[in-house]
């Protein structure tokens, strides 16, 4: 259809920008025909981008409604022109003044056209057929032309978002954790450096509880793994402190027992009941890096096998042994977890089996896979109690 004109009616002046965006809707679009409804939708994903709000969004709603074609087409007549009531009636009733102010940012985005008719109303002019030969209103041709950018935007607005939505779910995962070992500390080692750590901890959930930008997300993120950093050193120390008691009473109890075998690091011992020759666990193998509370309080089935409460790694050791049985994992597989993770680790590994046996099809064969990987430095228990802790 044939454009007369691009300049606005009555005291409206031709800018530069109005005819920048005039010469850009002339442009021939690398789609020629798009679904109109489709491509609302797109741009209500990049309408940001794109520097438009929500409300231009309905005025452009109410425009494409009175276009009578589900498609835009680059062969067809693409200017619509309602009347100011018709327009605000599909608005829902948006107020003229308010329809006026979102009809300029359209234009302005350069989503839509003014194509102006020499007394300013939107009309059309039609043939014997009743064919429109000549249409002065909105033209929705930019539309078509910017379908490209506007898919683009919208892509990267929704990789954006997937971005700040992992962010977010990596800073609450992170701050959750540093709850519940700082209450995990408090309750082991109490001490005057709980205090601040949960004053801190307080202050970034309030944050949390706001719409953050990633920007903020990120210095959040900074701030709860410098948190759980200084909570894991503070367990770390206390669990040392109990540890080295632990090593100094098995030094004692072994000291009269060195045979020729130990002076090449074998020596007889049983394990659940079976007598092997394998290498026994040095010191740095059987000490778990992980606190005894915090393994029940992960692994809690196991308890109530116990005869009494559980109160150090040898009683764990014991309990693990016991229950490996139950669960159809043979005296070999626990002598070779015990062989690969030592003792400690390997009860770990135990009581973290037992708490998802009903979904471990065979955890005689998934500890024996776990001690593999124990054996070349593969396997840490850490993971495995964390995760049952946020299960």
């Amino acid at each position: 259809m044939e454009i007369l004109t691009t300049t606005p009616f009555g005291r409206r002046p031709v800018t530069a920008g109005l005819i920048e965006r005039a010469q850009a809707a002339q442009a021939a679009p690398a789609v020629p025909h798009c679904d109109k409804w489709e491509l609302f939708r797109t741009l209500c994903t990049a309408r940001v981008a794109m520097g438009v709000t929500d409300r231009d969004l309905t005025v452009l709603n109410a425009l494409l409604s009175f276009h009578p074609e589900p498609n835009l087409s680059d062969n067809t007549q693409l200017v619509v022109f309602p009347s100011n009531k018709a327009l605000s009636e599909r608005a829902h009733g948006m107020a003229e003044s308010t329809l006026r102010r979102h009809l300029a940012a359209l234009v302005k985005a350069g989503l839509i056209a003014r194509h102006d008719s020499p007394n300013g109303k939107r009309y059309a002019a039609r043939d014997g057929e009743g064919t429109v030969t000549r249409a002065f209103g909105f033209d929705l041709r930019p539309l078509l032309v910017r379908a490209g950018d506007i898919a683009q935007a919208a892509q990267a607005a929704r990789d954006a978002e997937a971005r700040l939505k992992r962010l977010r779910e990596e800073v609450m995962v992170m701050k959750r954790d540093a709850v519940k070992l700082s209450l995990f500390g408090q309750e082991t080692a109490p001490g005057p450096l709980w205090a601040p750590l949960e004053a801190r901890l307080l202050d970034i959930h309030k944050q949390t509880r706001r719409k953050l930008d990633m920007d903020a997300l990120e210095a959040l993120r900074a701030e709860v793994q410098e948190i759980l950093t200084d909570i894991r050193v503070a367990l770390s120390e206390t669990e040392k402190m109990h540890g080295n008691d632990s090593e100094n009473e098995r030094h004692y109890q072994n000291s009269n027992t060195e045979t020729l075998d130990s002076e090449f690091g074998f020596e007889k011992h049983k394990v659940a009941g079976v007598e092997t020759d394998r290498p026994r666990a040095r010191p740095s193998q059987t000490m778990p890096n992980l606190p005894l509370g915090l393994v029940l309080k992960a692994c809690p089935d196991i308890l109530p096998y116990a005869t009494h409460e559980v109160t150090n790694w040898h009683e764990l050791v014991a309990l693990a042994a016991l229950v490996r049985g139950m669960m159809g994992i043979s005296p070999d597989a626990w002598a070779e977890a015990v062989e690969a993770m030592g003792p400690e680790v390997a009860a770990i590994t135990v009581a973290g089996i037992l708490q998802r046996v009903s979904d471990i099809k065979s955890p005689g064969g998934y500890l024996r896979a776990l001690s593999r990987k124990a054996a070349v430095g593969a396997f840490s228990p850490g993971p495995m109690i964390m995760a049952l802790l946020q299960g």
